[in-house]
C-alpha cells in the first residue's frame, strides 16, 4: 500500500522508530506496538480509502476485531489528502467518534508576533527533564481521563519511547522552562529524507497565554532545519482548537487533511 497522505507517511515512520511493526495487505496497514498496547494510534488499521456503504464499513470493524482480538479500543484512520466529517458517517453510525485533523506544514518559519523572552528553550536531557515531561501531560490531560493511574502508565511507556528516539539520535524533545520549571514541551523527529514531525506539543495549564508554544515551536522548528537536515516540517492538529493558530503564527499552513475514527 503506497501512503499517500503526508500525516500517516509521517506517523508510520516514527511509529518503526519507536518498535512498532507495519504489517501490509495491499488495501490496508496493520500497525502494532507491542511495547503499548493500550495506545490507539499505535495499534490500528489504515485503510486506502474510505468504505463505500454500511455494510463494506462493518466489514471493517469485524477486520479491526480479528487483528486485535481482546482489544478495549478500535482505531481506524483512512488514507488521502482530503475529506470532510460527512465521509466518516457511516462509521459514527456504527458507534465510532470521528475526526478531521489538519496536516500543517512549514518550509520556513519566523518568530511569534509576540516571543517569550522570559523562558530558557533547552532540550530534555535528565531524569528530571523526562519526569517533568510526564507532570505536564498529566497536567494538560487531568480531568479528561477516568482512570488516573492506568493513563500515568500510557504516558510514562509515551514518555520512554520518545526518550528513546531522542537518544538515538533521531530527533530531539524541548522544553521552555520558566524559574528552572518545565511549562511547554514538544518533539522533532526526522521521519524521512527532508521530512520531520512535530510531537506531543503540550503547555502546562498554568502557562497558557504566555507566549511560550509559539516560541518554542519556532526554536525547534530552527533546530529541524539546522540538525535534521529537514526541507519540511509536519504538524497535525485539531483544526477547532486554538493551539492551531499558535502553529500559524510561525509559519505554518494547512496543507491536508487526515481522516480517522474511534472508539473506546
Amino acid at each position: 500500500m503506497d501512503v499517500e497522505s503526508l500525516g500517516y507517511r509521517t506517523d508510520l515512520a516514527l511509529l518503526r522508530l519507536g518498535g512498532s511493526t507495519i504489517e501490509d495487505r495491499g488495501d490496508h496497514l496493520v500497525v502494532r506496538s507491542p511495547y503499548n498496547p493500550t495506545i490507539y494510534w499505535g495499534n490500528f488499521l489504515l485503510l486506502d480509502r474510505v468504505p463505500d456503504g454500511a455494510e463494506a464499513t462493518q466489514q471493517w470493524l469485524d477486520r479491526f476485531a480479528q487483528e486485535f482480538p481482546g482489544s478495549k479500543h478500535v482505531a481506524i484512520g483512512i488514507d488521502g489528502t482530503t475529506g470532510t466529517p460527512e465521509d466518516l458517517q457511516a462509521f459514527v453510525d456504527l458507534g465510532m467518534t470521528r475526526e478531521v485533523n489538519a496536516v500543517m506544514t512549514a518550509t520556513s518559519v519566523h518568530p511569534p508576533p509576540r516571543p517569550n523572552t522570559e523562558a530558557e528553550y533547552r532540550k530534555l536531557e535528565s531524569d528530571a527533564d523526562w519526569e517533568a515531561q510526564i507532570e505536564v501531560r498529566m497536567a494538560v490531560d487531568a480531568g479528561e481521563v477516568d482512570d488516573v493511574e492506568s493513563h500515568r502508565k500510557f504516558v510514562v511507556a509515551k514518555a520512554e519511547t520518545s526518550r528513546q528516539l531522542s537518544e538515538a539520535g533521531h530527533g530531539a524533545w524541548f522544553g521552555a522552562f520558566l524559574d528552572g520549571e518545565l511549562r511547554s514541551t514538544m518533539g522533532l523527529v526526522r521521519a524521512d529524507t527532508g521530512l520531520a514531525r512535530f510531537q506531543n506539543v503540550e503547555t502546562h495549564p498554568d502557562a497558557r497565554g504566555r507566549g511560550l508554544a509559539g516560541t518554542l515551536v519556532h526554536h525547534v522548528s530552527e533546530y529541524g532545519f539546522a540538525e535534521l537536515g529537514a526541507s519540511t516540517l509536519v504538524m497535525v492538529a485539531d483544526p477547532d482548537y486554538l493551539a492551531i493558530r499558535v502553529y500559524r503564527s510561525v509559519g505554518f499552513e494547512t496543507t491536508e487533511a487526515q481522516l480517522q475514527v474511534q472508539r473506546s
